[in-house]
């Protein structure tokens, strides 16, 4: 039995790919015990939800990353495949290790599955330190007066800047690590290689889009904050511009931080337009965790309960047009197109589709939610499905279902040149303003112009937007 200061401290990493502001790390590291980092691929337990594909190849990316700082500092990163709830408990007992470090999580799945793996280790006379790593706050810790969760993201917003956010944490100064065997666990290690898609390799344009991790990550949110977020309130919207920060997949993945955000604005003076609108859409993606916690059912079930008399359509030709940019709409293509190429969408174009998958064509947002999930780099349990309750008019806060975009008023508006719907959509490039935004509205000559024959070059719509309108409102109309 080793000497009870030399057993090994685990952490555990989970969404929380750094080794800046990150409380479990830098408890472990300062019990100066010798640090054994771990991160295990959950396939296995049915009750969780496994990253999808694009955020499989994100992940292997802010794998590497990750024990390549580790390995700088004379570490490593251990990652095993498998249910954490048998490996975790056999990692420690094999390596004698006194504690496991992580952060919390959010879904009442996580929390119960967290709970059985502290029991399990409290059995073997370890024991599990949990902390808050991956929120601003606690989420318990923002009440209403009356002791309830909110439900309204204003009033919650408005709650939460009342209370402290802590001050986030450096990358520990000194760090001791414990070898672990290659004989432990050597079944359960996992082919780190078998995250990136192979037969086909889809993730080419991933690749020239981005780089995983938390360098890129820290560089992101500094390039954001000093050339564009003063420009941040016109720029979110204008969807052929560099106007978001662009770092949805970074926090994610946990490759930075939401305090790190919060403290990297109130530095740079967050009172001023730009800062103050980008820190409520940080307050949305709070927001969202926190009604996660409190409202498992969130991913899974309409919050408005209304809704589930709703007689949504089932339509496996519509719903393929729309998740391959087929359905004739521009815009709605564009979106789609860029999502498949880049596994990210812009913010505005995200609802744009999803007002149409919704609306125009009457398919239940789990459809889109399920989709997002597995092709977006940036998916977020929370946030993905928050969003598409959004979108759809089924949230505790969300646009009225009765609230249904224009895709061509939005195309007009938000891509008044039409470079975003040229840049995704180049069968339409030779076209120019209302034959670019709605070309089954084009006369032939016009069309054959620019290259474009209705039905064969580029289809026509699935669906007439008024008639899809009309049917939508019929539809909330019957509720």
């Amino acid at each position: 039995m080793s000497s009870s200061q030399n057993r090994p401290a685990i952490v555990w990493f989970r969404d929380d790919l750094r080794m800046a502001d990150h409380p479990a790390l830098h408890e472990a590291a300062a019990s100066g015990r010798p640090l054994i980092c771990v991160y295990i691929l959950d396939d296995e337990t049915p009750a969780l939800h496994p990253p999808g594909a694009a955020s499989r190849w994100w992940l292997h990316g802010a794998l590497a990353e990750l024990r390549g700082h580790l390995e700088a500092q004379g570490g490593t990163l251990l990652t095993l495949s498998g249910s954490a709830e048998k490996l975790l408990p056999q990692l420690a007992e094999q390596t004698e290790a006194a504690s496991v470090h992580l952060h919390h999580r959010l879904h009442e799945r996580e929390r119960t599955q967290d709970d059985r793996i502290r029991q399990a280790l409290g059995r073997q006379g370890g024991e599990v330190r949990a902390h808050w790593g991956t929120v601003l706050l606690d989420p318990d810790a923002v009440r209403t007066k009356q002791g309830g969760f909110y439900k309204v993201c204003g009033s919650f917003w408005k709650a939460l800047q009342t209370h402290a956010v802590p001050e986030p944490l450096e990358v520990p100064v000194s760090l001791t690590f414990h070898a672990v065997p290659k004989t432990i666990l050597s079944g359960a290690r996992l082919n780190e290689k078998d995250l990136c898609p192979q037969t086909p390799d889809w993730a080419e344009g991933f690749r020239k889009t981005w780089e995983p991790g938390e360098a890129e990550g820290q560089e992101h949110l500094e390039d954001f904050l000093k050339d564009a977020v003063a420009g941040y309130p016109r720029g979110r919207d204008r969807v052929a511009e560099e106007g978001t920060s662009r770092l949805s997949p970074y926090l994610a993945s946990g490759a930075v931080s939401p305090r790190q955000v919060w403290a990297a604005l109130q530095k740079h003076g967050a009172h001023t337009d730009g800062p103050r609108i980008f820190l409520s859409e940080l307050g949305w993606r709070e927001f969202a965790r926190y009604t996660l916690y409190h409202l498992p059912n969130l991913p899974f079930e309409n919050l408005s309960p209304k809704f589930s008399a709703m007689h949504w359509r089932k339509s496996a030709s519509d719903l393929k047009a729309w998740q391959r940019g087929q359905t004739g709409v521009p815009i709605v293509d564009a979106g789609m197109r860029q999502l498949w190429q880049t596994g990210w969408m812009h913010n505005r174009a995200r609802m744009i589709v999803g007002s149409f998958l919704t609306k125009h064509l009457l398919i239940d947002w789990k459809a889109g939610e399920a989709w997002f999930r597995d092709t977006l780099v940036d998916a977020d349990f929370a946030n993905n499905a928050m969003n598409w309750q959004w979108v759809a008019g089924t949230g505790i806060e969300a646009t009225p279902f009765f609230r249904i975009f224009n895709p061509t008023r939005q195309a007009e508006k938000f891509d008044p040149d039409g470079d975003y719907i040229r840049q995704w959509v180049p069968e339409l490039g030779r076209l120019s303003g209302k034959a670019l935004f709605e070309p089954w509205a084009a006369g032939e000559e016009e069309l054959r112009k620019g290259g474009v024959i209705l039905g064969r070059t580029y289809p026509r719509p699935v669906v007439d937007l008024k008639e899809g309108r009309d049917r939508a409102l019929q539809a909330f109309r019957s509720l």
